[in-house]
């Protein structure tokens, strides 16, 4: 669960990015000060919600007299369904409205996307996590979003896991080293994933004391070999180009992870209207 620490900032950014010095002059000359109102979030598509306690904070932020209730965080509802209703000053209910409106639908949108792959993927064992390929300034919603949807979180950041991919590889000179180099400077205590690209390179990550092996762009049947090779001595984890058409089938090859960029990067926001009543 996030909390008002993690995502202050950022709604204090995007509001600030909205009104600038004159703030919503569009409001202030058409609504009276006096005038209130009641609206409700409605889902124009069907979708898991996320994001519920960082809407209501846009609007207490902005104006705490604004009330705020809803639905259950990570509820799956239908089009059409009420997300939430708020009440309070019409001004200040307009300004916030789209701040509100922006990071709502993107989490829903994460969450919902995050939660088709875990439904295809039921019953496997293989469990869907995220990527770094999130919107700039937003991780730790968007990571926050795939937890609601039922994903787990692959690292924060460069800062709490040690991934040694291609690059780092040709860089080092030589998987083994750098997987030793990672031992050596940071301990036993810090995760370390190696990514290889073949099964010749899977022999040389299952010499290291790496935790996890992460095989990218392999096709199925290479799949199921890497996974008997590693015979459950480190994690497994199945990256690259995949869609919801073939998470299922690599699921199937005994993986315990699957990394989707995809969840974060492309996913759309999900359809959410605020209606005035």
């Amino acid at each position: 669960m996030i909390t008002g620490h993690d995502y202050a900032d950022i709604v204090d950014r995007a509001l600030a990015e909205d009104l600038d010095e004159a703030g919503d002059v569009t409001s202030q000359s058409v609504i009276s000060p006096e005038s209130r109102s009641r609206g409700h979030f409605v889902a124009r598509e069907a979708g898991v919600i996320a994001g519920l306690p960082v809407a209501g904070y846009v609007f207490a932020r902005f104006d705490d007299g604004v009330e705020f209730s809803s639905v259950d965080e990570g509820a799956q509802l239908e089009a059409g369904a009420t997300i939430a209703t708020v009440s309070g000053s019409s001004r200040s209910i307009l300004t916030a409205e789209r701040t509100a409106l922006n990071l709502l639908a993107r989490m829903s949108g994460v969450a919902t996307a995050t939660a088709r792959f875990v439904a295809a993927v039921e019953g496997t064992g293989a469990r869907i996590t995220d990527t770094r390929k999130t919107l700039p300034g937003l991780r730790v919603l968007d990571k926050y979003a795939v937890t609601v949807g039922g994903g787990v979180n692959h690292r924060m950041g460069l800062y709490d896991e040690v991934m040694i991919k291609d690059n780092h590889i040709v860089a080092a000179g030589d998987l083994r080293r750098a997987v030793g180099r990672a031992r050596d400077q940071l301990g036993p205590s810090m995760r370390v994933t190696v990514e290889v690209e073949s099964l010749d390179q899977l022999a040389d990550a299952l010499e290291t004391t790496a935790n996890r092996v992460l095989l990218d762009n392999m096709g199925v049947e290479t799949l199921k070999q890497a996974v008997e090779m590693v015979e459950r001595r480190m994690e497994t984890e199945a990256s690259g180009g995949v869609t919801l058409e073939s998470v299922r089938a690599i699921a199937e090859t005994g993986v315990d992870f699957i990394s989707v960029g995809a969840i974060t990067h492309s996913t759309p926001q999900l359809d959410i209207a605020l209606d005035f009543v």
